[in-house]
C-alpha cells in the first residue's frame, strides 16, 4: 500500500465503521507486530520514542528529527496507517508548516499536534499541564492545514486545556481546532469517575471525529472497542502497550538470568528463530535473493 493510498483508508475509515484501535509502538518492530495482529492502524507515540531512544521521560527532549526519522523507519514497513505523536509541532506556526511536511515526507498517515505551553509534558505525567493561548494555538492549527501537500493527511489537534481550565474550556477549544482545519479532535482527559459523561459531551458537542488516549485507568479502560463507539469515539490509541509489556517482559527476563544464569525457565516465553524471521520477513528478502541475486 502507498502512503497516499494508506492516508485516504484511514481518512475514509473516519466517517464510519467501528472504532479504529492503534495500538501503540516506538520502534518498527512493533510495528510489525501491530500490522501482523491484524490491527487496521498503528500509533507511534513520542513518550515511548523519547523511552526507547533516548531513556528519558517525556518532558520535550525528543526532537522534530528524532521524531521523523523514527516515524520514517516505522512507515516504511508497514503497510497499514501509521499515526503519529508531533507533540506541540515544535515551535510556533512557521515551525509546524516545517512539522507537518517533514512528518508527511516521513510517510505518516496523520499526525496531532497539542496546544501545550514549551517544554510539553506526557499528558500521563502527573500535575496538569499549561496550555498556550487559543488564538496562538488556532493560528497553528491553521498553518497545519494550510502545510499539507496531500490532502488527506489527516491533522488531529490535541487540547490539554481540561485539567487545568475544566471540560468547558477543552469543549470551546476542540470546537475552534475543527473550525481552523483539524480533521479529528483529541482532548486529553485524566480517568476521574465522571470521565464516560464526560466523552459522551465532547463528542456530541465537538462536531468532529474524536480520539482517545487509552492506558490512563479507570473506568475507560474497562471498555472494549464496542464501548467506545457507543460513547461516539472514532480512534483509540492505547501509547502505553509496548513500552509497558516490553519494559515488564525484559525486566522479569533479566531477573530469571541473573537468578539462574541461563535463560531455561523463558524458553516457553521467548519466541523462536522462525517465529521472530516471520515478524521480520525474511522469507521475503530470500525471494527477493532466489530471483535477482545472479
Amino acid at each position: 500500500m502507498t502512503r497516499s493510498s494508506a492516508r485516504k483508508q484511514l481518512r475514509e475509515r473516519l466517517k464510519s465503521g467501528p472504532v479504529i484501535i492503534a495500538p501503540g509502538i516506538y520502534d518498527a518492530y512493533g510495528a510489525r507486530l501491530v500490522e501482523q495482529a491484524g490491527f487496521e492502524a498503528v500509533y507511534m507515540t513520542g513518550n515511548g520514542v523519547s523511552a526507547g531512544v533516548l531513556g528519558q521521560p517525556d518532558v520535550g527532549l525528543a526532537d522534530l528529527t528524532l521524531m521523523t526519522s523514527q516515524a520514517h523507519r516505522i512507515a516504511a514497513c508497514v503497510d497499514i496507517p501509521v499515526i503519529s505523536d508531533a507533540d506541540t509541532g515544535y515551535g510556533n506556526a512557521v515551525n509546524v508548516r516545517h512539522t507537518v511536511r517533514e512528518f508527511e515526507a516521513a510517510g505518516v498517515a496523520a499526525i496531532h499536534l497539542e496546544d501545550q505551553a514549551s517544554p510539553k509534558r506526557c499528558g500521563q505525567l502527573p500535575g496538569a499541564r499549561p496550555v498556550i493561548e487559543l488564538a496562538e494555538a488556532i493560528g497553528k492549527i491553521e498553518a497545519a492545514a494550510a502545510a499539507r501537500r496531500d490532502p488527506d493527511f489527516v491533522i488531529i489537534a490535541r487540547t490539554d486545556a481540561a485539567e487545568a481550565h475544566g471540560l468547558d474550556e477543552a469543549i470551546r477549544r476542540g470546537k475552534a481546532f475543527h473550525k481552523a482545519g483539524a480533521d479529528v479532535i483529541f482532548v486529553e482527559m485524566k480517568a476521574g469517575p465522571t470521565v464516560l459523561e464526560d466523552f459522551k459531551r465532547v463528542t456530541s458537542e465537538v462536531g468532529a471525529p474524536c480520539l482517545v488516549n487509552m492506558g490512563a485507568g479507570g473506568k475507560l479502560d474497562e471498555l472494549d472497542a464496542a464501548g467506545l463507539g457507543q460513547l461516539g469515539l472514532r480512534i483509540a490509541i492505547y501509547p502505553g502497550l509496548e513500552r509497558a509489556v516490553a519494559g515488564f517482559a525484559i525486566r522479569e527476563a533479566l531477573a530469571v538470568l541473573k537468578q539462574d544464569g541461563n535463560t531455561g525457565a523463558l524458553r516457553s516465553r521467548m519466541l523462536g528463530l522462525r517465529e521472530y524471521n516471520q515478524v521480520l520477513k525474511l522469507a521475503e528478502i530470500e525471494e527477493w535473493e532466489r530471483k535477482y541475486l545472479k
